[in-house]
């Protein structure tokens, strides 16, 4: 039993945790064990009181996303470790892990799911309903069609996981106190703060909230409202069953993903969690509203049989010997969903030396990964690998209360559902966050969430199947997509890019700045650039088109789903380097339009009595000017590859240019486009996209990225030496352009590239996007490959859906950019499109 030590111990910490569940403690442990001292955890209660000491405890290596699997390796490793460590049992069991398939679209998932695996060095198999009865031989195999199996999965017992992490972080130096309770926040003009308890102040460098369902409370110290909301989830467990006593090895756990519960063995009986709808299932919300009740830790809600009886009517029917068992005990506690599921991790914009790991639908799975993940972080400076998709700031002022309900009950239940490419949930949507175009554009198109934002995804023409119809073949939006592609190829398409993260820069250190943040150059007034900030080790943190619009007055302009996460980064060097400017967030204010074709030109200079020839406005040039009277900031650039300006305008303003784009472009067939035809076209013109071909897993020069960097520019820029250093080793691996010769699907991104070499075909290597070029009527791929086999005409595989189809490694680009095609013609060379 743990003794407590309600005491502070110090005054003053270098990192102080709050909150004692197995997240926090796992981060506690990593932080000691890697050196860093003055490491205080305080924990209101005991530890393990809110969400982990109810846990049923599963591990599991299986995550449909690609880093977050090497979140719950890492776990699954040191847990098999642990006991020896500390010298704490653990009560680790690994029998492995068993997903069902019981309908042909879920076998799919499955090949998809294998797809993705080939490149991970994780143990995962397709399996045939022979070799799932072998595993686990109470099933009923009538409507097993196949089997998801991780040999190395199992559970393990939350209170022992965390005492043994709690006895190595003391054992490394972290001191845990409870129960202490933090009763406020103060941050202080340096960036540190003050940490409040009953027991007096800890002066802290920096603080994270580990604090569960609690995390809104601490939230709220210091003005934030985490996006976060308490669900009901229940299990049950049962009496000891005659048929599981009689087995000779521990029973795998299974996942029935149609009746959407768990089940695993427990002692000699049967333990099982169903995950209800979203209309039957509980969420505590008067703890959003009111905060959690005083002296709630380790209490459980009232059970409700009820709400789980089709569930437990389903297990019965795919378990038939749960039918004689005795319920003996039910579980109905609280764990904190974030409307995605996925978890909150890292530091927090706007606030300085305040970081989070809260929102865990997963807790045990992910703590020793996370706490690893975010030690490293901490004491790097730096994320270890890209986890963008749990980045804390993916939420924002428009993530409302209302919001967060909805899609935390829509999440709960599709926790098994079909997991497909290009997956839309509409609970909860739009929010406030709409462009000024929705509800003009909202009818004739099918719309896809972007970070809070609606943007178009593809346009209904009459006869087109309407609505989003989800698959992992092609589908409904296949041929208008082609037809838009057409239509920004041959005519002018127009896009609403609103979504954009925009920032405006300025102030008598900007031009410095920027030199320091950036790798490329810094662009002259009145010209853009694209450019890149990367981390000390050289990885690719973010992209940006960079404009000079006035002498020190930048505009800076980002993905929709990587505003905040930028926004922080270049926040943190403008403090560290006490650089004198003024940074403003324009992304809500400011609506973009982006106009592309071959006759944009035509259709805008008949708004406009700016002269848009090629000899005036340039490729990569930006300037102020009037559309139809009303202001616009106009780029020249597009990421379609074609003839293009981006107009930057006030939000209230969307509509009449929109509508006055329409209106002149009518002679030229002029007509909208959406982001999947963008998509398309972007890859013919092998642009890279950032979260895809780069990111904080990549580093610039095998991204194909040199142009952008510039090694012999003055400044010393992020990452500058660290770049040195790996051009001088050499690359071990480069981005290739690949096209397959496939049938009815198409790569996406993340699948495994296999090779035939001379002792067998084994993996080397993934891609990072793809998609069906309409232009040379095949699919399309980036994809990153060893050195050796990189040269063009190298002959690969790409895995779709359980098959390896051909794809051969070819020159980029498939189809030259409009400038480029223009220099060319100019030389009197003709291009190829």
């Amino acid at each position: 039993k743990e003794t407590s030590s309600p005491s502070l111990g110090k005054d003053r910490a270098d990192t102080v945790i709050i909150g004692g569940g197995c997240v926090g403690v796992s981060l506690a442990y990593h932080l000691a064990k890697a050196g860093l001292k003055d490491v205080v955890l305080l924990e209101k209660s005991e530890l393990t009181a809110g969400s982990t000491w109810h846990a049923a405890g599963l591990t599991t290596y299986f995550h449909p996303g690609i880093n977050l699997k090497k979140i719950h390796a890492y776990s699954i490793k040191l847990y098999e470790k642990l006991e020896e460590e500390t010298g704490q049992p653990v009560g680790f069991h690994q029998p492995g892990s068993i997903r069902i398939a019981s309908t042909p679209t879920r076998v799919d998932e499955f090949k998809y799911q294998m797809t993705r695996a080939g490149w991970h060095p994780t143990e995962q198999y397709l399996i045939t309903p022979e070799k799932v009865q072998e595993l686990f031989p109470l099933l009923n195999m009538d409507k097993v069609l196949a089997g998801l199996y991780n040999p190395g999965d199992g559970h393990i017992d939350p209170y022992s996981l965390t005492m043994a992490l709690a006895a190595g972080a003391r054992k490394y130096g972290a001191q845990l106190n409870y129960p202490v309770e933090v009763t406020n926040l103060n941050s202080r003009s340096d960036g540190t703060w003050e940490v409040e308890t009953p027991l007096g102040i800890i002066q802290a460098k920096r603080i994270v909230n580990t604090a569960g369902f609690w995390a809104r409370d601490i939230g709220k110290m210091i003005g934030l409202q985490h996006p976060l909301i308490p669900v009901h989830h229940q299990y049950v467990v049962t009496s000891t069953i005659p048929e599981v006593k009689a087995l000779k090895t521990e029973l795998p756990v299974i996942r029935d993903l149609e009746g959407s519960y768990y089940l695993r063995q427990e002692r000699d009986g049967l333990l099982f969690g169903p995950y209800e709808s979203e209309e039957k299932m509980k969420l505590q919300e008067s703890w959003v509203t009111n905060g959690v009740p005083p002296g709630f830790g380790k209490e459980l809600f009232e059970s409700d049989l009820d709400r789980i009886t089709e569930h437990i009517e389903a297990a019965m029917e795919m378990v038939p010997v749960l039918r004689k068992a005795d319920i003996i005990n039910t579980i109905a506690g609280p764990i904190t969903y974030s409307p995605d599921i996925l978890p909150m991790v890292g530091p927090h914009q706007g606030v300085r030396n305040y970081w989070v790991a809260i929102g865990f639908g997963y807790g045990i799975i992910h703590a020793g990964g996370i706490g690893k993940y975010l030690s490293d972080w901490i004491l790097e400076g730096e994320p270890p690998f890209d986890l963008i998709e749990v980045d804390p700031n993916r939420y924002g002022k428009w993530t409302t209360t209302e919001y967060t309900a909805a899609k935390a009950r829509e999440s709960y239940g599709f926790n098994n559902i079909v997991g497909y490419p290009k997956e839309e949930r509409f609970a909860g949507r739009p929010t406030e966050r709409t462009s000024g175009l929705y509800d003009l554009l909202k009818s004739k198109c099918s719309m896809g969430f972007h970070a809070g934002w609606e943007q178009p995804h593809w346009f209904y023409k009459p006869g087109d199947e309407t609505g989003y119809k989800p698959s992992f073949r092609r589908t409904n939006w296949f041929d208008p997509v082609g037809r838009e592609y057409k239509q920004v190829m041959e005519k002018v398409g127009v896009i609403d890019l609103s979504p954009f993260g925009k920032f405006k820069v300025k102030g008598t250190d900007s031009v410095k700045l920027l030199d320091h943040l950036f790798a490329n150059v810094v662009p002259k007034v009145g010209s853009t650039n694209i450019s890149h900030m990367l981390t000390p080790r050289g990885k690719v943190y973010a992209e940006l088109t960079v404009s000079q619009l006035y002498p020190g007055e930048f505009m800076l302009v980002t993905g929709s789903g990587s505003e905040l996460h930028d926004l922080r980064w270049i926040e943190e060097k403008v403090t560290r380097g006490g650089y004198k400017v003024k940074i403003e967030n324009m992304t809500d204010e400011m609506g973009v339009l982006s106009v592309a074709g071959p006759y944009a030109r035509q259709v805008l200079q008949k708004l406009t009595n700016e002269d848009l020839s090629d000899a005036s406005f340039k490729f990569l040039q930006c300037r102020h000017l009037k559309l139809s009277n009303i202001a616009v900031t106009a780029v020249r650039i597009s990421y379609t590859g074609e003839l293009g300006w981006e107009l930057y305008h006030k939000k209230e303003d969307s509509v009449p240019l929109y509508s006055a784009i329409m209106e002149a472009g009518q002679k030229e067939g002029i007509d909208d486009f959406g982001t999947y035809a963008l998509n398309a076209l972007r890859l013919e013109k092998g642009f890279r996209a950032w979260g895809a071909e780069m990111n904080c897993d990549t580093n610039p020069l095998e991204a194909g990225l040199e142009y952008f960097v510039k090694l012999n520019k003055a400044a010393d820029f992020t990452g500058k030496q660290a770049l040195k250093q790996i051009k001088e080793k050499g690359l071990k691996r480069r981005l290739v352009y690949l096209t397959l010769e496939t049938d009815d699907v198409d790569p996406e991104g993340n699948e495994s590239v296999w090779h035939n070499g001379k002792a067998r075909t084994v993996v080397i290597g993934n891609t990072t996007s793809g998609c069906f070029s309409y232009g040379a009527q095949q699919s399309l791929a980036f994809a990153y490959v060893p050195m050796e086999l990189s040269k063009v005409g190298q002959k690969l595989e790409v895995e779709l859906l359980g098959k390896n189809y051909p794809a051969t490694i070819i020159q980029e680009p498939l189809v030259l950019t409009e400038p480029t095609r223009m220099r060319l013609q100019r030389k009197g060379e003709s291009p190829k499109i």
